[in-house]
């Protein structure tokens, strides 16, 4: 009889990193000293609602007010795609953002997207379905980029055998390496980006990435894949800061531009239009569209780190008034899986990756990684700080 992992067990390690060190929480959103780096002023309010409403709510105002800087921003896409198939490029995950932008860039702006969607093995039903709806009745054709099976299973498993806390990056990475593709052999100059403050404006604390390289940089995805992969990786795309955040932006002259910032919506009125529209079926937690996601936000994370990615997505929502924070305290009462899902999880990752259950405990108890990478990480960090100062970068990222 096959042995059964015991995950009410390693469920107490959040607890344990909780309590290793003085906790407090934010006196205005959820985020907590899970990340080691956060401060608070004098009324126990945490460094991200400051720079919130200091830095971000004043320009972007709730996505009001924006209607003729959208308006300029259209007839820029429109213009610059006269004579070719497609004015933009769109990347469509199946998960909210992603399909609320593509309802807006077709239905309501009238843009002709170029939509891709990477499938690298790990899709949830519920997100090809949602694809499937939303560009059959838009009418839109979907270019589905099947990333090579093998490669992509063992490159999973070579962030597992790392130890690092962040372990989508096979994924991410190839997102963002395609986009640089497609907009090299498209020559399209625009590409939507899903990015919004009204749901996401905080980030995942650097202090739960230690380690980690940013995500695109292709310099740290091919160290990781020399010291870690057992078979060669011959069919994967990589890209690199310099080619992303320079030659593509500055010299090819591509725009990555984040529209949703420019209207006036909130997360469940986008939910509703979705379903309304499209029949779109909402999935839960965000970016539980995505099986190996699902599983490492849901239950890999907050039980092996003590990290649950839920204060970012909550707090996001708490700043911007669509929660109180009596509400998303009350959410994070209860994990973010059921013992019974995190038991059904953890049995299809490891089926999926072709690995026993005890092997993929083993990757679990793994110590911290202390494997030092090469990286861009200065480069990016330099970008980030530069972006702020320029008011391109709306996302609180500390």
């Amino acid at each position: 009889m096959k042995k059964k992992i015991n995950l009410l067990i390693v469920r107490c390690r959040s607890v344990e990193v909780m309590n290793s060190n003085k906790y407090q929480i934010c006196s205005n959103c959820v985020m907590d000293t899970s990340d080691e780096d956060i401060t608070f002023d004098e009324n126990g309010v945490c460094m991200r609602c400051n720079e919130y409403k200091n830095r971000i709510l004043p320009e972007w105002n709730y996505g009001k007010g924006h209607e003729k800087e959208l308006e300029i921003l259209i007839n820029k896409i429109k213009e610059s795609g006269k004579g070719k198939k497609y004015d933009c490029i769109l990347g469509l995950s199946g998960g909210l953002d992603s399909s609320y932008m593509l309802h807006l860039a077709v239905k309501e702006w009238g843009l002709r997207p170029f939509v891709f969607h990477i499938d690298a093995g790990w899709n949830l039903p519920v997100a090809e379905e949602n694809i499937k709806r939303l560009t059959d009745k838009l009418g839109v054709e979907l270019h589905i980029e099947k990333m090579d099976w093998n490669e992509m299973r063992e490159m999973q498993l070579a962030w597992f055998r790392t130890g690092l806390e962040m372990l989508d990056a096979p994924q991410d990475h190839a997102f963002i390496a395609l986009i640089d593709r497609y907009s090299n052999e498209l020559g399209v100059k625009y590409i939507l980006n899903g990015y919004n403050v009204c749901t996401e404006v905080i980030a995942d604390p650097t202090s739960w990435e230690k380690g980690s390289g940013p995500t695109g940089d292709g310099t740290f995805i091919k160290d990781v894949v020399k010291k870690y992969c057992k078979i060669p990786i011959k069919h994967y795309t990589y890209t690199n800061g310099f080619k992303h955040k320079f030659w593509i932006p500055y010299v090819k002259g591509v725009k990555t531009i984040k529209p949703l910032n420019l209207v006036e919506f909130t997360r469940e009125s986008m939910i509703k239009t979705l379903a309304d529209e499209y029949g779109y079926v909402p999935y839960g937690q965000k970016h539980f569209e995505d099986l190996i996601t699902k599983f490492l936000e849901g239950w890999w994370q907050p039980t092996k780190f003590g990290h649950d990615i839920r204060r970012a997505q909550l707090s996001s929502l708490v700043v911007t008034g669509q929660m109180t924070r009596e509400e998303a305290l009350k959410v994070l009462e209860n994990p973010p899986l059921s013992e019974s899902e995190s038991r059904e999880l953890f049995s299809e990752v490891a089926k999926r990756l072709e690995i026993t259950e005890d092997e993929l405990k083993q990757l679990y108890e793994l110590p911290e990684c202390t494997t030092k990478f090469k990286s861009q990480e200065k480069l990016y960090t330099f970008g980030i700080k530069l972006y702020e100062k320029l008011g391109i970068e709306k996302r609180i990222r500390k």
